[in-house]
């Protein structure tokens, strides 16, 4: 890795603790700029100390509002918080950016609450990779926490939240649409469910129902059993030959009732979370999850430059255009063209092609 004086200075004031360096390296991998990736590459040693928190929902949940007030909670005890706030909108309008502001006014001032709003651009496959380096500027910043938060509760946000240690998913009371939507996917990546505005009809409906699709995620065969199970609860539930069997040593995510806009509930939640995160290093869970994370980050980033490899390869051969021409006159099929792209990569590799 060879850095730029530029660079190398950079990084040397994100790590002395300037903000204005941390805003800019953030911008640079926002928007994939030259050497960002020497930047995330240089920082990465000074990560790891930081507990990532990714909260998600569907919109009008209150997921800002939310963030808002855990974000306070973390400060009132006096620790250094990193916000990246995924927004969908256009990065010339500021819409979303200004509403998030807003709605996080309780911490505007506050030189220890550094907030971001990462745009999609329409491209939030990218935006996943540019969130977890994004973690890892404001990880080796020396932000105590970081939040996470999505713009909404689909694929795209489950891959953006699988950066946090700790899951965060919001849902409102009577919004049967939300729970039976979590049946698709998103129950399996949630730590924590909130039930927000639950001050609204149908909170008690929303939880119960939110509490019995833990259940039968956790064990169809269990009558109903709610709320989280320690580490030495997991082991009594299981032991083998007189010994605890560590393999037993699970997290039932329990579900909390808060109202953001009056702050009810968040000091339950930031108690389960940190409940969770003990679990997470008593259990051996946090190394585990980052070795997981690392692989799907390694196996992205080298799917992507060979991506990058092979349209090069392509454009060098005259473009995709000029196959698909060939390929419609019937003078090639995209088989025969597939083949003859690659094989200049899977020679490197000495890897003889695959029927």
């Amino acid at each position: 890795m060879t850095m730029s004086q530029a660079e190398l200075d950079l990084v040397e004031d994100i790590l002395g603790g300037s903000h204005r360096a941390l805003a800019r390296a953030i911008t640079k991998i926002e928007n994939r700029s030259p050497g960002y990736r020497d930047i995330v590459s240089a920082l990465h040693e000074h990560a790891g100390s930081a507990e990532v928190v990714g909260v998600t929902g569907s919109p009008g949940s209150g997921k800002s509002t939310l963030v808002d007030k855990l974000v306070k909670r973390y400060r009132d005890r006096g620790d250094t918080v990193g916000v990246v706030a995924v927004d969908p909108s256009s990065p010339y309008t500021g819409g979303a950016v200004l509403g998030d502001r807003i709605r996080m006014a309780s911490n505007v001032g506050d030189m220890d609450v550094f907030f971001r709003s990462m745009s999609a651009r329409g491209r939030l496959g990218g935006l996943s990779t540019a969130t977890s380096d994004a973690v890892t500027a404001l990880d080796a910043f020396g932000k105590d926490r970081i939040v996470i938060e999505t713009v909404g509760a689909g694929q795209n946000e489950i891959d953006i939240v699988r950066t946090a240690d700790s899951v965060v998913v919001l849902v409102q009371p009577g919004s049967g649409d939300d729970v039976q939507m979590l049946k698709a996917g998103i129950l399996e990546i949630g730590d924590v469910f909130v039930v927000n505005k639950a001050d609204m009809d149908g909170t008690a409906r929303t939880v119960a129902e939110l509490e019995e699709m833990i259940h039968l995620r956790s064990n169809p065969r269990k009558n109903l059993d709610t709320g989280h199970h320690s580490i030495d609860e997991a082991q009594e539930a299981s032991v083998v030959n007189g010994e605890p069997d560590a393999d037993a040593e699970t997290w039932t995510p329990e579900v909390v009732e808060t109202i953001a806009t009056s702050g009810d509930g968040i000091e339950d939640l930031a108690e389960v979370l940190a409940a969770h995160r003990a679990f997470l290093e008593e259990s051996g869970r946090l190394r585990e999850k980052a070795q997981t994370r690392y692989a799907e980050e390694i196996r992205r980033h080298v799917q992507s430059d060979l991506s990058d490899l092979v349209e090069r390869e392509l454009d060098a051969r005259g473009g995709i255009d000029s196959f698909a021409a060939a390929v419609a006159d019937r003078e090639t099929d995209p088989y025969t063209v597939a083949d003859e792209v690659v094989a200049p990569v899977r020679d490197c590799f000495g890897d003889a092609r695959d029927d």
